[in-house]
């Protein structure tokens, strides 16, 4: 790959997009892929590969699982799709889990600690919380204004707060559920097209979060992040990160705290990219993209067939 770089962002998928039989068309189309699959084998001291391809949606849907079955997708896909390419991206990120993906993606993480981690993470945070306590869902169709007046309406004393904000229209929460349900009536009422609990196993990105944030951060004090080839926009405040060393602390703070995913889209377009590349399973990041900003183009690369209609399109500007 050449060092010039080109006004393309590579965007990396978080947890939820996690499918049965994800991955196999890629591991089977090259060794890189098939080695990229191994050495996650290897490092996790389990079949990781087997859950992937004849896996249940079951299995899958634990977090412990999701996670590090999206990124090693998305990672191998990545390094086959790098190989291609005459240039380097401008820049990279990630919706939460993805962070690790764009991280390993700039080099200033290596692949197998990026898969132990969030194996771990998946840990943590699923045990941060009495199962069945917590809960997330996606409020669509009121600005945010609204949704905090339906959450002020709601919380009671309860924990509930934002945990993503995926599109200008689309604002995910979480906290203690029968706040998180309370806040679905209230924003029904406020004028929410939709109101959609989400199929998660834990509270992700708030408060309920800190017992997690805290073991994850023994695991980020053994790991050593290098220099970064290319930068990363970070969830936690969407600005761009040239320092590897530096999402150590970032990286903890995601944990607890809301991902800027609408900043993050538009940090990145404020820097000249008008094309986003997405990696990975699943094609919810694009759709997200096009709803923050409807100017900018958006490839889904999900498998090897996406491979060439993407350069197509890179080429053609």
């Amino acid at each position: 790959m050449q060092r010039d770089s080109s006004p393309v962002a590579i965007v990396f998928p978080g947890q939820g997009s996690q499918y049965a039989g994800m991955g196999r068309e890629i591991y089977e189309y090259s060794d890189s892929a098939k080695e990229c699959f191994h050495t996650a084998d290897r490092a996790l001291g389990k079949k990781l590969s087997s859950l992937c391809f004849e896996g249940s949606m079951e299995e899958l849907m634990l977090t412990e699982n999701a996670q590090p079955a999206i990124l090693t997708h998305s990672i191998a896909l990545y390094n086959e799709f790098s190989s291609l390419l005459e240039f380097s991206p401008k820049i990279y990120s990630g919706h939460s889990l993805g962070e690790y993906s764009a991280l390993v993606a700039s080099g200033a993480l290596g692949f197998e600690d990026a898969v132990r981690l969030v194996r771990n993470r998946g840990r943590y945070m699923q045990s941060a919380v009495p199962v069945g306590t917590g809960s997330m869902a996606a409020i669509i169709g009121i600005d945010i204004e609204t949704v905090r007046a339906a959450m002020e309406k709601s919380r009671n004393g309860d924990v509930l707060e934002v945990a993503n904000y995926n599109a200008p229209d689309q604002i995910v929460i979480a906290g203690n559920g029968k706040a998180v349900e309370r806040c679905m009536e209230n924003a029904r009422t406020m004028g929410a097209k939709r109101c959609i609990s989400l199929k998660v196993s834990a509270p992700f990105h708030c408060s309920l979060m800190l017992p997690a944030a805290a073991r994850l951060s023994d695991d980020l004090d053994r790991v050593e992040f290098g220099k970064m080839a290319v930068p990363v926009v970070a969830n936690v405040n969407a600005q761009k990160v040239f320092n590897g060393e530096a999402f150590r602390r970032l990286l903890l703070e995601q944990v607890s705290k809301p991902v800027l995913w609408v900043e993050c889209v538009r940090t990145i377009i404020k820097d000249g990219v008008r094309l986003f590349i997405e990696i990975g399973p699943g094609k919810v990041l694009a759709g997200l993209i096009k709803r923050i900003d409807k100017n900018v183009s958006v490839v889904n690369i999900e498998k090897p067939d996406d491979f060439n209609p993407a350069l197509q399109i890179i080429r053609e500007g």
